[in-house]
């Protein structure tokens, strides 16, 4: 584990404390977004910092991207950084909303020509928000199988077993009835075809009762944007694990990657 802890940080009225801080960037189809964490809390130091996806979303101009936002609050340390894609034995095998160049690039080596060669951690998008919602959000003190699931453009997931990931899980593509999961139940399945709340939960469902006849899960996480209208389609589940909306919403990629690069993590 890197030690990130800054011993002698100064506060408002002079006085000194110690902080354990890390590092997080969130690279996503259309920003870039990153900021200093305190791991002790979760939550991050000051602002988060945005610049766009450069268009091509290439593997250099996104790694200049995430230099950009790394050198903007001076950050010397390691550095965690998320990818909409998956990550095995460092290899990019898929890529979503970015580049199809991405797809078998040495994600280590890239970011270690970017950032001076220091200490860096890549892991999908989804497994990242995962590590800080079951750490620090609404999985916080559950045991056990406990599961994010984005609800977006497709449905995201990850899957964490007492605080440990299993990583690239992809259970939107899970074929669920005649169509993978997100085909029937992403949020944007619901507005391409206007459904009510009603309609789309009962799909919903269908997937989340695939899911824990799998995993048996003792909690779902829900994320994505329409998780900040939780009020109106959880109640309407039928599935029989609780089903709960995610807490960190924008900040838990960023988060998530600081936690890993934190836990010398590698995927």
């Amino acid at each position: 584990m890197t030690d990130t802890s800054v011993p002698e940080s100064s506060d408002p009225d002079g006085s000194t404390s110690s902080t354990n801080l890390g590092f997080g960037v969130d690279v996503g189809g259309s920003g870039i977004k990153g900021g200093i964490v305190d791991l002790d809390s979760g939550e991050l130091v000051g602002e988060r910092f945005k610049v766009l996806t450069p268009q091509p979303a290439t593997p250099d101009a996104v790694a200049d991207g995430v230099a950009e936002v790394v050198a903007h609050f001076d950050w010397p340390g390691p550095v965690g950084i998320t990818l909409p894609g998956v990550v095995t034995d460092g290899i990019m095998r898929t890529a979503a909303n970015i580049d199809k160049a991405w797809i078998g690039t040495d994600v280590y080596d890239l970011f270690s020509r970017h950032l001076d060669g220091r200490q860096v951690s890549v892991l999908n998008d989804a497994d990242a928000a995962g590590m800080a919602e079951d750490a620090y959000g609404a999985g916080k003190d559950v045991a056990g199988v406990v599961m994010l699931l984005t609800f977006g453009t497709g449905i995201g997931s990850a899957i964490l077993i007492d605080g440990t990931l299993v990583p690239n899980t992809e259970l939107g593509h899970l074929q669920v009835g005649k169509k993978e999961a997100e085909h029937q139940a992403s949020s944007r399945v619901r507005e391409e075809k206007g459904w009510s709340y009603e309609k789309w939960t009962e799909k919903v469902s269908e997937v989340l009762e695939t899911y824990e006849a799998l995993f048996w899960p003792k909690l779902f996480i829900a994320g994505g944007g329409i998780s900040r209208k939780s009020d109106k389609w959880i109640p309407l589940l039928t599935n029989k694990t609780p089903v709960v909306p995610a807490v960190l919403l924008n900040t838990a990629g960023i988060v998530g990657a600081a936690m890993a690069v934190s836990r010398g993590l590698k995927t």
